[in-house]
């Protein structure tokens, strides 16, 4: 099997995993690829999988939202919430995304000096209210705003110690590579794995920063980095999930919108351009084939 030596890593977790060597698609930009992958279409506004899955399957969590999208490297993901949206689904099945760091929801704590007891009052007075307006109109997204205030309310407590880092055994944030109270992908991989032991459904890492083809000769030190930045979190997870019994019963998918040329679109350059007809994604998990090759490409992809 052939794997970079930018993943020594996912050497380890060759065994576990099946490669999906044949993906491709028809969408060349990364915005609307990105849509594509995740949507099944190219044009925002249709319901992501994440979406359809919560909708389908619902959320054995009553405490986290059952699709919680978690953002690492120095910007968002090209195309947005439309990426995580659930489309004309309502609105309750859409992605979550918790920010960096011990408030992963703004504005989720009370008001200072307001108790428990007060709050608790406070969002059943507001539910009370939201189901006679439901009553009045039958609108779908009131029954939504209900979900959301109750939820809220149960988060004040789950969602602090979710991102409270501080409790995992150091063996095993060392095996991440995470560090409590610093932000990185691999800090995310740990709180994948930690909502997934909560209940959530469907949990979306997204890693930006990958497009290494600005004209430049040297794709060595950023290539190189971004890789290290995924590979040791990304075998930890599955490893993690195994160690705790938990990878049958959960898939874990990896990969990107597109592929990569090995060449450039000049002589001065040497790869990386946009590529739709060849690339590469993994499965682990939920019974997919372990340590098995599925389709490949050309030397030219």
């Amino acid at each position: 099997m052939d794997i970079s030596e930018l993943l020594p890593f996912h050497r380890e977790i060759a065994d576990d995993l099946c490669w999906l060597r044949g993906m491709r698609t028809d969408v060349f930009n990364h915005g609307p690829a990105k849509c594509f992958v995740n949507t099944g279409s190219p044009q925002f506004g249709r319901p992501s999988m994440g979406a359809w899955l919560t909708y389908g399957l619902g959320s054995e969590s009553d405490s986290l939202p059952g699709f919680v999208v978690l953002q690492s490297g120095p910007r968002g993901p090209r195309g947005g919430a439309a990426l995580y949206s659930s489309g004309f689904l309502p609105s309750v099945y859409q992605g979550v995304p918790f920010l960096r760091g011990p408030n992963p929801i703004l504005d989720l704590a009370p008001p200072p000096n307001v108790s428990n007891k007060e709050q608790g009052e406070f969002v059943d007075a507001v539910g009370d209210l939201n189901k006679l307006r439901f009553d009045a109109t039958k609108d779908p997204e009131i029954q939504t705003r209900i979900a959301a205030y109750e939820m809220a309310y149960r988060m004040q407590t789950s969602a602090p110690e979710l991102m409270d880092l501080s409790k995992e055994p150091a063996k095993v944030l060392e095996m991440y590579g995470a560090a409590p109270g610093k932000p990185s992908f691999a800090a995310n991989c740990v709180l994948a794995r930690r909502l997934v032991q909560r209940g959530v459904r469907f949990v979306q890492l997204y890693h930006t920063d990958w497009d290494h083809h600005g004209g430049t000769l040297d794709l060595t030190k950023p290539l190189e980095n971004i890789c290290k930045e995924v590979d040791r979190p990304c075998a930890a997870l599955v490893k993690d999930l195994k160690r705790l019994g938990m990878l049958d019963s959960t898939i874990v998918a990896w990969g990107g919108e597109f592929g990569r040329t090995p060449m450039g679109e000049t002589r001065e350059t040497i790869g990386r351009d946009h590529h739709i007809d060849a690339y590469t994604m993994w499965l682990a998990g939920g019974g997919v084939k372990r340590g098995f090759l599925y389709g490949r490409s050309d030397e030219i992809g």
